[in-house]
């Protein structure tokens, strides 16, 4: 388990998953550009969404569980940075979601729902928030 840390937040992430969001978040803010990540909690918080506004300013950290990094799903890639790209921001979905849908990019944004569910949860001693994978 990977985790993501931005202004005093960290959201915990399955290192396949982390990878494939460094890679986008990397290429939106090497251009300049502010972006909302979004997430979906699971039933352990409340089964709601969290967000977060990505700013270039702002120091970003993905620290990586594992020794290797993971393969790159390009279908996957290419899925999560058109969510980039919309008004809807980057949202945190599974790879199932990327090989069950083919590219249609006249998708419209309200159907790129989160699928993948994490908790949050306060850390201790801090104000840190963390998520967690199911």
């Amino acid at each position: 388990m990977g985790s993501l840390t931005y202004d005093r937040v960290t959201v915990e992430f399955d290192d396949r998953i982390l990878a494939h969001l460094q890679i986008v978040i990397v290429q939106k803010l090497r251009r300049g550009e502010s972006f909302l990540l979004s997430w979906r909690n699971a039933a352990e918080a409340g089964n709601g969404r969290s967000s977060a506004w990505l700013h270039p300013a702002i120091p970003l950290y993905f620290k990586f569980s594992g020794g290797q990094p993971p393969s790159i799903n390009p279908l996957w890639l290419a899925q999560l940075t058109r969510s980039a790209n919309s008004s809807q921001g980057l949202v945190a979905t599974g790879e199932e979601r990327a090989m069950a849908e083919p590219e249609r990019p006249e998708r419209s944004e309200r159907s790129q729902r989160p699928d993948q569910k994490f908790t949050v949860r306060a850390a201790p001693a801090s104000q840190d928030t963390i998520a967690t994978d199911l």
